[in-house]
């Protein structure tokens, strides 16, 4: 049903914010729930079955990444992200000016930060909505850290120094050194450079938190003030 109204025109923005949250859960209980895979992407319709399973596929490995916390992150603001049409603006313009896929640097986006939506410096120092190490930054920023545009085209500048778009694998693993990483945000690029509409659903995904007792939503809001 999510994936049938997230490639719908006709749904409209609330709607829409809901069915990309449901899609997320669906993937992330799945991730959670590994016996239930199989069975569950043999019942998806066959038009939709490559992308539901990549998305299963990379929910998956990144999870799998993941040491479960006790606590809930003290360091995190969830914020509002930019508006959907802002960002694909954002990814589309760095592509013409780096080379690199609108789709490759949305999911780096959706995988590091939710699009935005974290805002705070990670455990390993890295800050922004691309998630930049100090250096890195340094090197290939230009602008604010903390600002949408100016850090998707630093993502681009970087993964075309690291051979990106003919080498997407190394320029990935340079991005983050984890191949369940490379595999993740593979999946999910492709899966919106073969259908760009499912970026509504990606763009709608939330904050969750892995701690042993299970996933915790983080809502807009939560957070220092």
């Amino acid at each position: 049903m999510s994936e049938r109204a997230i490639r719908d025109p006709a749904t409209g923005p609330a709607d829409l914010a809901w069915m990309g949250h449901l899609q997320q859960l669906a993937y992330r209980y799945l991730s959670a729930h590994p016996e239930l895979r199989d069975a569950t992407l043999a019942a998806v319709p066959a038009d939709l079955r490559a992308s539901a399973t990549a998305n299963a596929s990379a929910t998956a490995d990144l999870r799998s990444t993941v040491v479960p916390r006790t606590e809930l992150p003290t360091a995190w603001k969830i914020v509002a992200p930019a508006p959907m049409a802002d960002l694909e603006r954002y990814y589309r313009a760095a592509e013409v000016e780096f080379g690199v896929s609108w789709a490759y640097l949305a999911s780096i986006h959706l995988v590091e930060t939710r699009m935005g939506r974290i805002r705070g410096t990670s455990v390993a120092g890295a800050m922004g909505p691309m998630q930049f190490m100090p250096g890195t930054w340094a090197a290939y920023g230009e602008g604010d850290v903390n600002s949408d545009r100016d850090a998707i085209r630093a993502a681009a500048r970087y993964l075309r120094a690291n051979r990106a778009p003919a080498d997407m694998p190394n320029a990935l693993f340079r991005y983050n050194n984890s191949q369940p990483y490379v595999r993740a945000v593979t999946a999910y690029a492709e899966v919106m450079r073969a259908e760009p509409d499912a970026y509504r659903g990606f763009y709608n995904w939330q904050v969750y938190y892995l701690t042993t007792r299970g996933d915790i939503l983080l809502p807009v809001g939560y957070g220092p003030p």
